[in-house]
């Protein structure tokens, strides 16, 4: 069996969030979150954009402004450890949209490190960004959707937070606690009308990736998916908007695997 390893053609939008709200953590560049904001944007949405990165971050407000218009995208710096910067971040986007329809909780730090020789300080920095900084940035979106009774909440989770590999214990349980959170999380929230979900991606190219992962490891992780090659970080912001829209209504309290490897 020859298996398709060549990427699929891109998806038009369809105004699936079409006049929504939106705010993305880790949006600069051409990752997960970048893909997210320009895919949100095709779908209708406006968009307030942050990341820690914040000559990146600007490069990519003009970019996106210059496609889609200046009225549609909007960004603020934003380091997920600070609840100051986040509440900031939240108070922009009622500030410049009136409201917060979706929250896209991206941001994340990984790197490899077997526990035997890992400091405390690279521990607690993983942990701080990836499955600290998703719950600041939930719960201040959170205050905001249940005064307005509704929204929909995306994280981003990992397939490691499920699966062994050696070196990846600090991240591996931030993806784990970011998956136990929005199951929980969810369940309060859906007393104010608004839902949590997230995606569970295995690995997603983009340059920044290439640069702080081997090129072995890479190809080993590329051989374990089904399709024989690795997913483009478009269609995990595609799954991204279906959480976020209209068609997965009845969804909330799922990890959602872009990846064929699940549980």
């Amino acid at each position: 069996m020859t298996l398709p390893t060549s990427k699929p053609p891109y998806v038009e939008g369809h105004d699936l969030l079409k006049d929504r709200a939106v705010v993305i953590t880790a949006a600069a560049g051409a990752g997960i979150g970048g893909a997210t904001a320009r895919r949100c944007l095709e779908e209708g949405a406006s968009v307030l954009i942050s990341d820690a990165h914040e000559r990146r971050l600007a490069a990519s407000e003009r970019e996106l402004a210059a496609e889609f218009g200046a009225d549609r995208v909007a960004s603020l710096p934003c380091d997920v450890t600070s609840e100051e910067q986040v509440g900031a971040l939240y108070d922009l986007a009622v500030q410049r949209f009136g409201r917060v329809d979706v929250a896209v909780n991206n941001a994340g730090l990984g790197g490899t490190a077997d526990l035997v020789d890992m400091p405390d300080d690279q521990w607690d920095r993983v942990l701080d960004i990836t499955l600290n900084g998703t719950m600041r940035c939930t719960r201040a979106a959170l205050r905001i959707m249940r005064g307005q009774g509704s929204g929909v909440i995306v994280n981003n989770a990992s397939v490691i937070g499920h699966r062994a590999q050696k070196g990846q214990s600090h991240y591996a349980a931030a993806k784990a606690g970011v998956m136990a959170l929005t199951r929980c999380a969810a369940l309060e929230a859906a007393e104010f009308g608004v839902r949590i979900n997230a995606v569970s991606p295995s690995l997603a190219m983009h340059p920044h990736l290439v640069k702080v992962t081997s090129a072995e490891l890479l190809d080993e992780l590329t051989r374990r998916e089904a399709f024989g090659r690795y997913a483009e970080p478009w269609e995990v912001a595609n799954v991204i908007v279906f959480l976020a829209g209209d068609y997965s209504s009845y969804m909330t309290g799922e990890v959602v695997s872009v990846s064929s490897q699940h549980p």
